[in-house]
């Protein structure tokens, strides 16, 4: 059997790393299909791999399995086309949008999959199979060494890293960051993590932070400060869960949805207060997460790779695409605007 990544975005590399590794170790055969500005950090990541340039490549390629963490595909590659997710942000309507690419769906837990599976009566043409994020195996598994080798991390300060979403409708920034700068303690060392789709402008006016009290995270993967942190703050940011994965506490700003999965504030004059309740007591909404986690993504054992596979390997090529699956013609239209009008990126 063989296997095709389909990644537009450089943070999709971290997201299937076990995949890879799994494939690698089982001996069965995998490319990269990439746009141009991710081919070169996947080599830093996995030189060995090999990675197609062009739709040509990856239909002689022919692969038995396209996996995307992202929401769009190109239908033109052969093979089954599987949704990864690039992230677990339940609560969010996106999450759940149908673009009729994908032949099959790899849902992370309980709540998401009974979601797909409502879908699926209406749809008819797609399976959905509950494996869990293949992300929490890296997230889980990553490696001490890369922990410790996070530079000029104050051994004898409480760390809290702030990660919002940049969603318009739900982000945090706007109102919490006077806030956040004026709540900085002297015993507090604040990790500043912006998604790489929000303004500029907005990020901007954290740059002038004072560096003995926090930083901004420039790197793409997030990994080694879910670990040093003790204290995530976020919103509805799917790296919420992430965090609770590895059972820490996390406030949520007017989260939409979940609110019992964190600890939620709704205006920034609760702030101050939450943050001193969790460090005090990090163990206290301990029931909260377990239950979260149990609904959303109850596979925390580092399988997730190995379920993937026995799962797909399962399903027959020959008999995808379903016959009920949609023609899809207006968004199959723009794949291949995209292939000739913007060589180098894919959707």
């Amino acid at each position: 059997m063989k296997y095709l990544f389909y990644l537009s975005k450089q943070y999709s590399i971290s997201i299937v790393a076990p995949l890879v590794i799994y494939l690698k170790e089982t001996g069965r055969e995998y490319a990269f299909y990439t746009s141009a500005r991710v081919k070169n950090a996947i080599h830093e990541k996995h030189p060995e791999v090999k990675i197609l340039g062009t739709i040509q490549e990856a239909k002689e390629f022919n692969p038995d399995y396209v996996l995307a963490p992202g929401n769009f595909v190109d239908f033109r590659i052969p093979g089954i086309k599987v949704q990864l997710f690039h992230g677990l942000g339940v609560e969010k309507p996106v999450h759940y949008r149908i673009r009729h690419f994908f032949d099959v769906f790899l849902t992370s837990g309980p709540y998401v999959t009974e979601r797909f599976l409502e879908m699926q009566k209406k749809y008819k043409y797609f399976d959905v199979i509950e494996t869990g994020w293949i992300k929490l195996d890296f997230i889980l598994n990553y490696p001490q060494e890369l922990i410790d080798a996070v530079k000029d991390v104050p051994k004898d300060k409480k760390l809290i890293l702030y990660a919002p979403t940049f969603s318009t409708t739900m982000e945090s920034a706007t109102e919490l960051m006077d806030t956040i700068h004026n709540e900085m303690q002297d015993d507090e060392y604040w990790f500043l993590k912006f998604h790489e789709l929000m303004p500029q402008e907005q990020i901007a006016k954290f740059r002038d932070i004072d560096s003995s009290k926090a930083r901004i995270i420039t790197r793409e993967d997030i990994s080694p400060y879910l670990h040093l942190s003790d204290l995530m703050i976020s919103d509805t940011s799917s790296v919420v869960y992430e965090f609770l994965a590895l059972d820490k506490p996390v406030i949520t700003y007017k989260t939409i949805g979940r609110t019992q999965k964190a600890h939620d504030i709704t205006s920034p004059n609760q702030l101050r207060d939450a943050i001193d309740y969790c460090l005090s007591y990090p163990d206290e909404l301990k029931k909260r997460r377990d239950v979260a986690m149990g609904e959303v993504n109850p596979y925390l054992d580092c399988k997730t790779a190995e379920r993937i596979v026995n799962e797909l390997e399962k399903l027959n090529p020959a008999d995808y695409p379903k016959k009920h699956k949609p023609l899809n013609l207006i968004r199959k239209m723009q794949i291949i605007y995209h292939s000739i009008f913007r060589k180098g990126y894919l959707r």
